[in-house]
């Protein structure tokens, strides 16, 4: 599973940043930096969190994109 981020959806809350610390820093204006690897197995669980909390829902999973899930197709593209 990856993290994106739809960078037009994305307001900077930085709530994703306080989830999971691990794989997501903030940029000096409070939004998402994601590291460039896979999330691990063992953060599944709260990087799918992060991205159900993140109040505009410009967080996704690989996940939610193939399911159709928030972002549609064009989320895909960010």
């Amino acid at each position: 599973m990856r993290l994106r981020v739809n960078p037009i959806a994305c307001t900077g809350h930085g709530l994703c940043a306080e989830l999971l610390p691990e794989l997501i820093k903030l940029d000096p204006w409070g939004y998402p930096l994601l590291a460039d690897t896979p999330v691990p197995r063992e953060l599944a669980d709260h990087a799918k969190r992060a991205a159900a909390a993140c109040p505009t829902l410009a967080l996704l999973t690989d996940e939610s994109l193939v399911a159709g899930g928030r972002g549609g197709r064009h989320a895909a593209r960010a």
